[in-house]
């Protein structure tokens, strides 16, 4: 796929945006998928951008950082187009989709799904095409919405327990490994926290907690044993 510039031709120049919902997933799949089909087509990718951002939560206005750079490039006339694995992973709501789109179209660039479909507002048809793709995938969202509800409700009515359980910390499920990492390979917070992906801060609240167990699991030991010799005495 080539761009026409002043009578020469140049690959399509790109940027491949790429978002996931939690911190739990990454974006590695949908980063291959999208390079490959660049590659395939003949685009030239100018930057690989990844966004962590649930499409349920609400960014109160702001727009997700890393879109907004890629906004940044085309606005700069730096990119010809977006490259997305579909559509909801630019955006959730057709107001939002719509006005990124209009945004990327009056500086002369399109959103392209990984599917082969171009979303460019600068046509009737593009226009047509963008809104009814961008209202069924609001349509969709907020079925999927209502479902989670109604089951959340009925799984209630059956006295089901939600949420978290009391005293479980996110930090937690790396515990184990940090553990192992501080214990068995003798690694320094900072290199458990690069190895892990997580930060140091988190690294040293595990470590703290896991000596102050042993403390505290004494202290209740002491207090029972005193609790049980106290009433031999009597």
């Amino acid at each position: 796929m080539v761009q026409r510039n002043g009578g020469s031709e140049r690959p399509r120049r790109v940027a491949i945006y790429c978002r996931v919902s939690t911190s739990d997933q990454d974006c590695d799949r949908q980063e291959r998928d999208l390079v490959g089909h660049a590659e395939r087509a003949g685009y030239e990718v100018v930057g690989v951008f990844k966004e962590t951002l649930s499409g349920i939560r609400k960014s109160r206005g702001k727009q997700p950082l890393e879109r907004k750079k890629v906004m940044a490039l085309a606005q700069r006339r730096e990119i010809d187009a977006v490259l997305v694995t579909e559509l909801t992973r630019w955006g959730r709501s057709t107001q939002d989709l719509m006005a990124t789109l209009g945004e990327l179209a009056s500086w002369d660039a399109s959103l392209i799904a990984q599917t082969g479909l171009t979303f460019d507002l600068s046509t009737p048809q593009g226009k047509l095409v963008a809104s009814l793709m961008a209202s069924l995938a609001e349509f969709e969202h907020d079925l999927l919405r209502e479902r989670v509800r109604s089951g959340i409700a009925a799984a209630k009515a059956r006295g089901q327990a939600f949420g978290r359980q009391k005293g479980y910390r996110p930090s937690d499920r790396h515990a184990p490994e940090v553990l192992r990492l501080a214990d068995e390979e003798k690694l320094s917070q900072r290199a458990i926290a690069v190895r892990l992906g997580i930060s140091k801060t988190t690294v040293n609240e595990i470590l703290k907690r896991e000596k102050e167990q042993p403390a505290e699991a004494s202290a209740s030991s002491d207090r029972r044993l005193g609790t049980r010799d106290s009433a031999g005495h009597r």
